[in-house]
């Protein structure tokens, strides 16, 4: 899967890959390219997301028809684009990626997860506010 990013700094569109949770560089002048929003994180593309990333990963453990869960939607899309190039913030569909919601036990959404160095060292269950989310990950950073 890949996604066009504009370049912040030149304004070229680049085409990018998978995320990797490694930043991606712009092919015209070489500055650093990040994603607007979260990054949406599967079964199949979390080893390679969380376990090679270099920076703190967050995930929105979340599902469409949690009505908690589309409270904490905004803060995190805000948290996104607040968080370029010093945290990798990500939202994973428990309905569509159910082995990796099995795996992290997670039985109550919302639940965010942080990791570091691919090892989950922070969990949040249910509603939380911008401020809790952002004191949490300050301890990770």
């Amino acid at each position: 899967m890949s996604s066009t990013i504009k370049c912040s700094t030149c304004g070229s569109v680049n085409r990018v890959a998978q995320r990797t949770g490694k930043v991606a560089v712009c092919g015209k002048c070489g500055a650093p390219l990040e994603a607007v929003g979260p990054v949406e994180i599967t079964d199949s593309n979390f080893a390679s997301l969380v376990a090679d990333s270099e920076r703190p990963v967050l995930i929105d453990f979340w599902a469409a028809w949690c009505g908690p869960c589309r409270l904490v939607a905004p803060i995190i899309d805000s948290l996104a684009k607040e968080l370029r190039g010093k945290t990798v913030v990500g939202k994973l569909d428990v309905d569509k990626n159910p082995q990796t919601a099995s795996r992290f036990a997670v039985r109550s959404i919302p639940t965010l997860i942080i990791f570091k160095n691919g090892r989950e060292v922070d969990r949040m269950v249910g509603v939380q506010s911008r401020e809790s989310i952002l004191s949490r990950l300050s301890i990770h950073s």
